[in-house]
């Protein structure tokens, strides 16, 4: 396989089976479906190059996503675990960056999430005023 190739599995018994395999051959994994600390560390325990927390529908079922990123991540830390921390289900560019400060590594995000991090309304006033600065100086 090629190395930018990462197997997605998914958190059930056989999937923990499968990405011990995949990790004992050398093959990138990415453990999906991860709604609890534990299955994280099942996943990390077994060789998984990267664990999917699903944090917005864990929002959805009135649980904290972005904490158990935070959980993970503190975990790992401990554990000394190299899995990284893919959050998913993004929702929001707070998300993005809650998830950043939670100690995720990386995020898979629909485009809107991702757009919304340029915007701030001092940046639309300040680009605003050095537009009308410019016109002076034509």
């Amino acid at each position: 396989m090629h190395p930018n190739i990462v197997v997605k599995v998914p958190m059930i018994k056989d999937g923990i089976k499968a990405l011990k395999w995949f990790s004992d051959n050398g093959i990138k994994t990415n453990c999906t479906l991860v709604f609890s600390a534990g299955q994280a560390i099942l996943a990390a325990k077994a060789g998984a190059n990267y664990v999917s927390p699903f944090i917005g529908r864990i929002d959805d079922s009135n649980w904290d996503g972005v904490e158990l990123i935070a959980q993970i991540a503190e975990i790992y830390n401990i554990q000394g675990y190299e899995t990284e921390i893919l959050a998913a289900s993004i929702r929001s560019p707070l998300h993005i960056v809650k998830c950043a400060e939670a100690g995720a590594n990386v995020v898979t995000s629909p485009l809107e999430p991702i757009l919304g991090l340029l915007k701030h309304p001092l940046t639309d006033i300040g680009l605003a005023k050095f537009l009308e600065d410019a016109k002076k100086f034509k």
